[in-house]
């Protein structure tokens, strides 16, 4: 589905805000959306869970840090943060970073086709602050150490075939990964003030042992074109990575990343916006900035993981703001779709919906404690669209 420049329109909750036109690009103007019109309208009263949902959904918890997941003896690990699903038979796994340093390491939940826990396990285990990562079209999940010459582990979600660190995918403060099945090669974004935005080239698409680094090259405006640059040593030292190839372009905290129909969207925190890279012309632009919000409040505060469904919609979680995982729609209106009330020195992660796209899967990375052994993993159901 095409999705327009999203600087035109902004709703949140019960208040529409339009956005500054500076940036349109001559695009035809679409009217902010109406208060609460929303894809799937105003949000309710807190669950159980504490969790504000729109009508028809609603909210189960999977599991704790530090308490067996139901139904199984595993422990689930501290500060859940990014994370996937994978279609296991009937069923479906649900991965989960865990962002503590030292010991990081995923972990899993599998669930039967009713959506029972059947199942969790160890996937990763010794390694330093896995923040997020994504998933390959070979249905491994890629798990990104956030910490200076931090690597990327290649794992497996069931479990069997040991974890695998590639090396050849550059040493630096890793955030997300994205693949894209039609270049053939996987984003990547870096969690510095001054970070960058890379693509791995792999050898042979389906095996990351070898392949090239490669760092985005553009000006420092919000729009135009850019291109790419191999990075002379991404081993990352004496010199980072971020800083080899003049004219890289530089943004402030990159942060989730996600691949759909010939486009990347990634989130930089430092400046709370969202990107959007056409690849078939090389071109990027914003797709969110709360600073171009000229009236009401600003829909969407600290931009982190972000995903996507089946009908084109964005869904970027919050880390503060609101607690929110708002919407973005391909008709360019930004909408919160959950709130979690009473865990503000907390931060949602992990967004990813279940193979049929029924269900939400993320969590609340340090609960209603503020400590990183109190998040909470959640699951959302109801009629999402398609």
């Amino acid at each position: 589905m095409e999705r327009r420049s999203l600087l035109r329109a902004a709703v949140l909750g019960g208040s529409a805000a339009a956005l500054g036109g500076s940036l349109w690009r001559g695009a035809a103007y679409a009217a902010p959306a109406q208060p609460g019109t929303g894809p799937y309208g105003a949000l309710g009263s807190p669950d159980a869970n504490g969790i504000r949902l729109p009508s028809g959904f609603t909210s189960r918890v999977i599991a704790r840090s530090g308490q067996q997941v139901p139904g199984t003896s595993y422990t689930w690990h501290n500060a859940p943060d990014g994370g996937a699903c994978y279609a296991d038979g009937s069923g479906w796994i649900y991965v989960s970073n865990s962002e503590i340093n030292p010991g990081g390491g995923v972990s899993a939940v599998k669930f039967s086709s009713t959506g029972a826990i059947t199942g969790a396990y160890r996937v990763l285990s010794n390694t330093r602050q896995n923040c997020a990562g994504g998933k390959t079209p070979w249905n491994t999940w890629l798990s990104c150490e956030e910490v200076s010459l931090g690597y990327v582990y290649e794992t497996d979600p069931w479990g069997v075939n040991a974890a695998v660190r590639r090396d050849a995918m550059g040493r630096f403060k890793h955030e997300a990964a994205a693949a894209d099945p039609v270049r053939r090669v996987i984003y990547l974004t870096e969690d510095e003030s001054n970070g960058r935005f890379y693509r791995f080239v792999p050898t042979t698409w389906g095996n990351l042992s070898s392949g090239k680094l490669q760092v985005m090259v553009a000006g420092p405006a919000a729009s135009g074109s850019f291109t790419w640059a191999d990075v002379p040593d991404p081993d990352g030292s004496p010199t980072t990575t971020r800083t080899q190839v003049s004219g890289s372009k530089s943004f402030n905290g990159g942060e989730g990343c996600h691949y759909a129909d010939d486009k990347v969207w990634f989130t930089t925190k430092g400046d709370n916006r969202v990107w959007q890279l056409n690849l078939t012309n090389n071109t990027y632009e914003l797709a969110y900035d709360d600073s171009l919000v000229t009236s009401g409040t600003a829909p969407l505060t600290g931009v982190d993981n972000i995903t996507g469904s089946s009908s084109g919609d964005l869904f970027v979680a919050e880390d503060g703001g609101n607690m929110e995982i708002c919407v973005i729609t391909p008709d360019d209106v930004i909408a919160p779709f959950l709130r979690i009330d009473g865990q503000s020195s907390s931060e949602i992660t992990g967004p990813a919906f279940s193979p049929d796209g029924r269900r939400l899967y993320f969590s609340s990375q340090r609960g209603t404690t503020g400590s990183s052994s109190g998040g909470i993993t959640y699951e959302v159901t109801g009629p999402f669209r398609s």
